[in-house]
């Protein structure tokens, strides 16, 4: 098999995201969406368990692979940052390798809702950044923490796992702490957060109740906190948050997060005509109205608030994938295939 190095420089230079490394199936890769082969051959039981021994980095972490069947790290291969996943399947170890930009991107160009690009001006609050794995939740908080470094004087704590993109600290302190390594849990480090004096926190992932509560604490406290989560509209957002806790305590929940909340952004990646993928998003910002939707339980009725709310810089994911379509960027089958609301998306695509 060819080198891990070769394998990412080409697929660097065809545009690919991914590469996944499987026994018996030759190494793929990820372009526009669709897996493709790189090579003819398949790869064997014993180059997956070199390529496994060289990625984990030291024979204990491949010792704990073998044993508990999955590791996160990230490396750089051919001048690229990549995130690894290992894991094992059949008793064998898989790969899967995300490609990083080499440099973060400017904000503005991402395809976000204008709106989006006041997000670094806040200074206390949540801001939710939502999507399915691969939809560009990381690159977007990226570029949201790198215009903070290079406009404000702040201190950021990021917690990670694994640390994909690497800050260069220009007006801002930057610290980026990697789950495992420099703290055990998003939960342990965020508690440990709240005394390094920071005033933004990026939390890779808010997964559990320790972390969703420290979270509003935090927010309550006069910090600006950035967090994702694996959902696909605001309201799913919200009622996750939300059904970590106990019944007795979701009220309470509900009435912290109505206050701390400032904006959800939900993100999902479509197949671009001629190849590639276009960002479509839902983005709601958490108005007086929508407060009192969250405070209240009525979460089915948020979509119908975002949607009306244009003039704030407000959108739904319809009306994303709507414009989509107007400027020629994606099909009208894959409009359908992505939409929430097939019947919105048809009358307004036409």
């Amino acid at each position: 098999m060819t080198t891990i190095d070769e394998l990412v420089a080409r697929a660097k230079s065809e545009g690919a995201s991914d590469i996944h490394i499987i026994c018996g199936l030759p190494p793929k890769y990820r372009k526009g969406g669709d897996l493709e082969d790189m090579e003819s051959e398949p790869v064997s039981k014993e180059e997956c368990l070199d390529l496994a021994r060289k990625l984990a980095g030291s024979e204990e972490a491949f010792n704990e692979l073998m044993s508990v069947g999955e590791l996160d790290a990230a490396d750089t291969f051919a001048d690229n940052r990549c995130r690894i996943h290992l894991f094992k399947q059949q008793g064998v170890p898989s790969l899967a390798l995300r490609i990083l930009s080499e440099r973060i991107p400017e904000l503005s160009t991402l395809g976000l809702p204008l709106a989006v690009l006041d997000l670094p001006k806040l200074h206390k609050g949540i801001v939710l950044v939502t999507g399915e794995t691969g939809s560009g939740k990381s690159t977007t908080l990226a570029a949201i923490l790198d215009n903070i470094n290079h406009n404000y004087r702040r201190h950021i704590v990021t917690l990670e796992d694994p640390v994909e993109y690497m800050y260069k600290p220009d007006l801002c302190a930057i610290n980026q702490r990697e789950v495992g390594k420099d703290t055990q849990s998003f939960a342990m480090g965020l508690r440990a957060s709240l005394r390094e004096d920071p005033n933004v926190i990026l939390i890779g992932e808010m997964r559990d109740r320790d972390t969703i509560e420290t979270a509003i604490t935090a927010a309550e406290t006069g910090h600006l906190v950035f967090g994702t989560l694996h959902t696909g509209s605001a309201a799913d957002s919200i009622d996750r948050m939300v059904q970590v806790f106990p019944e007795a305590a979701q009220q309470q929940i509900r009435l912290q997060l109505s206050m701390v909340l400032q904006a959800v952004l939900t993100q999902q990646l479509i197949q671009k005509k001629g190849g590639g993928r276009a960002l479509a998003s839902e983005y709601m910002i958490v108005t007086d109205a929508i407060r009192n939707l969250i405070r209240t339980g009525n979460t089915p009725q948020i979509a119908n608030a975002v949607a009306t709310s244009a003039e704030l810089g407000g959108q739904t994911m319809d009306q994303s994938i709507v414009m989509l379509v107007r400027k020629g960027l994606i099909t009208r089958e894959n409009a359908l295939h992505y939409a929430v609301n097939k019947d919105f998306v048809t009358r307004n695509m036409n």
